[in-house]
């Protein structure tokens, strides 16, 4: 499976910004993920949807704030993310599970997130 994700930049404080990720390959997906690693901090996961039933999950620090959604069809997960903190300043990874109940085994080259104060 090859993972490339698009859509990081420069954005306020309370901004908004839509990450996409799409991903290849004949792999059958289990589970479409966003981890992220701000600078001298170690990877944390932000959010996640399981390809069936569509369930989704999120870390506690965006909760409420930010939607993670699947268009199946173009095998591309998306990340709104909404009312932007300078603390969710990052680079944000998209990773993909192919079996069930088994680690992210796939992960995309990262997509730099820049909230200004």
């Amino acid at each position: 499976v090859q993972l490339q994700a698009s859509g990081g930049g420069l954005v306020q404080a309370g901004g908004s910004l839509r990450l996409s990720c799409s991903a290849s390959g004949r792999s059958r997906i289990v589970t479409m993920g966003w981890f992220r690693q701000a600078p001298g901090l170690e990877r944390e996961f932000v959010a996640a949807i399981m390809s069936s039933g569509g369930h989704t999950y999120y870390g506690l620090d965006v909760k409420g704030r930010f939607i993670i959604s699947r268009d199946e069809a173009r095998n591309t997960v998306h990340l709104q993310m909404n009312n932007l903190k300078v603390e969710d300043t990052a680079v944000y990874y998209c990773a993909v599970a192919t079996e069930a109940g088994g680690g992210y085994d796939y992960w995309g080259q990262g997509t730099l997130v820049t909230v200004s104060s």
